[in-house]
């Protein structure tokens, strides 16, 4: 049934597969951080506009808390409008009441992923974010290792990490917020407040309303900007969450219109 192959010529078809991509990775319009539904969303909107960008996601799968929805229960809400995103991507919903649609949580999130990467997102998954790139005062990229690296022992990890640069660098590491923190670490921004305690309506909307650049280079998408600004945290719904994403990358579509406009007048 299956064609003649050698353990060898798939060895060498992994590996020189993905050393093309990786050179196709070291310098991209758009990096994300976070493969959650904002990440994914702010990603498939901006290939979907033929720009080139890559997901870096410490986890060996992507989706984040989309796949489970809450208290390990995967029946994932949305309140009104989020359907309309649902719908975009073909995505089948429950009308709960007026106001508050469910979807299944693996349907939803395998969809989401699917979509994205048919508009052309490309992935690094099982990778950590481990440092900005930072020149004149603006974020030009970012530094990354293998997740693996950071669980093993202090005395055998000196394994240096690499370099990826990109136009703009979207935080999408929800509550953790580590790119913006990391500018934090570095004195380049104030101090964070972190995120507040829940208050579903109040976060939804603000988190919306917030998306946006946090420093030249970077844009903050889905919970980081909960903690950039100290907003309430939204829980188990996650209609923010692809809004505040697709917010986010037209937001970095925009700005890559502005700098090849000064570049290109």
């Amino acid at each position: 049934m299956f064609k003649t192959t050698s353990e060898s010529e798939i060895t060498n078809a992994i590996v020189s597969n993905f050393a093309e991509d990786m050179k196709q990775f070291a310098n991209t319009d758009i990096i994300i951080i976070g493969g959650g539904p904002s990440g994914l969303m702010a990603a498939r909107e901006l290939a979907n506009n033929g720009i080139k960008v890559l997901i870096v996601e410490r986890n060996n799968y992507l989706g984040g808390g989309f796949w489970i929805g809450g208290y390990l229960m995967n029946t994932v809400t949305v309140r009104s409008p989020g359907q309309e995103i649902l719908e975009e991507l073909h995505i089948p919903y429950n009308h709960f009441n007026e106001n508050l649609y469910t979807t299944n949580g693996p349907h939803a999130c395998s969809k989401l992923i699917a979509s994205s990467c048919d508009a052309g997102v490309k992935i690094l998954n099982m990778t950590s974010f481990d440092d900005v790139i930072l020149k004149d005062n603006k974020v030009k990229g970012v530094v990354i290792n293998w997740t693996p690296v950071s669980h093993l022992p202090r005395q055998i990890t000196c394994v240096d990490p690499i370099a990826l640069e990109s136009k703009l660098v979207i935080d999408a590491t929800g509550h953790d917020a580590v790119v913006v923190k990391k500018l934090e670490e570095r004195g380049v921004i104030n101090k964070l407040p972190g995120h507040g305690s829940m208050w579903v309506e109040k976060s939804e909307e603000l988190v919306v309303e917030k998306t946006g650049l946090v420093h030249p280079g970077l844009i903050a998408v889905g919970m980081a900007v909960s903690t950039t600004y100290g907003l309430p945290r939204m829980g188990p719904t996650f209609g923010a969450m692809l809004f505040s994403g697709k917010k986010g990358g037209n937001i970095a579509l925009e700005q890559l219109r502005e700098t090849e406009t000064t570049i290109h007048p």
